[in-house]
């Protein structure tokens, strides 16, 4: 009976977002304005890069972009564009030496060790700070997307 229902819903959530082909790799330059407050975000001192996470009926659930580079100290913000909830879960054994204690302090609301809450609306943002993050990749999913390839690597340098 558990293996009818998670398939049915593997297959919805499938049929919902669609297909998209390609990965996108990107490095971003920070922006210099502040971060503006909102009250799931980490306190930020660093630069914002923005992630949008998609997926509707016609495209594939995604990070956009699924790879980036960020300097130390700088804050990861979420954006659920379309087809949530997504949410960000970091896969333990992919944060380098010593990262869990200061990204679990970087993400506020989280429902999980290591795992942010669910965005539902459009528009609505999460943010993650690596402030205090050893330099290294960490490696991240969507919860509700991960059957779909919804992940992310992100390389703090």
């Amino acid at each position: 009976m558990r293996f009818a229902l998670l398939t049915t819903v593997v297959a919805i959530g499938a049929l919902a977002c669609g297909k998209k082909g390609g990965d996108q790799t990107q490095t971003q330059a920070a922006p210099n304005a502040p971060p503006a407050a909102a009250p799931s975000a980490a306190t930020t001192s660093g630069p914002v890069v923005e992630v949008k996470m998609t997926g509707n009926g016609s495209t594939k659930a995604a990070f956009e972009p699924n790879s980036i580079t960020i300097p130390a100290g700088a804050t990861v913000r979420f954006i659920d564009v379309s087809g949530g909830p997504h949410n960000i879960t970091f896969w333990p054994d992919s944060v380098p030496s010593g990262g869990a204690a200061a990204l679990q302090a970087g993400m506020k609301n989280t429902v999980d060790n290591l795992s942010g809450p669910f965005l539902t609306q459009p528009n609505e943002t999460y943010e993650v700070s690596f402030a205090n993050a050893p330099k290294g990749t960490y490696k991240g999913y969507c919860t509700p997307h991960l059957t779909l390839g919804m992940k992310i690597a992100i390389k703090v340098q």
